[in-house]
């Protein structure tokens, strides 16, 4: 059994706790909790002969007063970046975050979660933006921890990114 760190990067409210909530036992809360520090969780993920213990470390918001601590990053496989489709802040975000990873673990997978797709009438993230992404090679998922579209693909993407690297 091989066991990967995956952190959960994203601004404040974007969904990263609802999306781990969906993946890890297919719930949804419209109840907003904010997350204070860490919270980890656990899902096995089967992907051919190999099985991958995923501990997912989903961290708190990052915003202009509070920045993820470098230590929450170390020894993480690989991560997600969350941005909410219906904040374009939130994707610029999300690009701070990515480069900010890369210097403290390296090269590693990653995916962004571009999340809240089944709020598409109130989307600011068009697909320019998107697409400016895909040609840096980032993995772009639009996803929906409400209704659970993309999610399942955009954590096995990067388990198998994971796998591969």
């Amino acid at each position: 059994m091989i066991q990967k760190k995956i952190c959960m990067l994203g601004a404040f409210a974007v969904g990263k706790t609802s999306l781990v909530s969906r993946f890890v036992k297919s719930l949804f809360s419209d109840k907003y909790h904010s997350t204070v520090g860490v919270k980890v969780d656990k899902k096995l993920v089967v992907l051919g002969e190999e099985q991958l213990d995923l501990l997912l470390w989903d961290l708190y918001g990052e915003d202009e007063f509070q920045k993820i601590r470098p230590s929450y990053l170390r020894g993480s496989a690989g991560y997600v970046l969350v941005a909410d489709g219906t904040r374009r802040e939130t994707l610029d975000r999300a690009v701070v975050l990515q480069n900010r990873a890369e210097e403290i673990v390296g090269t590693v997978p990653f995916v962004l979660m571009v999340n809240k797709s089944d709020l598409g009438e109130k989307w600011e993230v068009d697909a320019d933006a998107l697409a400016e992404l895909e040609k840096r090679d980032w993995p772009a998922f639009k996803t929906s921890a409400k209704t659970g579209a993309g999610v399942e693909e955009a954590f096995r993407t990067l388990a198998r990114r994971m796998l591969a690297g």
